[in-house]
């Protein structure tokens, strides 16, 4: 089933702005703008693919060494 982008951004906790610029650059599968409004299936799983390990930590410090 298919649901305004806002509602699913709420569902999954992230701005709605974000949502709709992740949608805009394909980051959605079932994302679908129908005018001026975007929709996604509301199965569609949120994949957060911020690098939260802290693998770069420091990278800039390092690289100046």
């Amino acid at each position: 089933m298919m649901i305004p982008l806002k509602e699913y951004a709420e569902k999954h906790g992230i701005d709605p702005a974000t949502a709709r610029q992740k949608a805009g650059r394909g980051g959605y599968q079932t994302a679908r703008k129908i005018g001026r409004d975007w929709f996604i299936d509301d199965a569609e799983p949120f994949r957060d693919l911020r690098i939260k390990t802290g693998k770069y930590k420091g990278a800039r410090k390092k690289k100046e060494e």
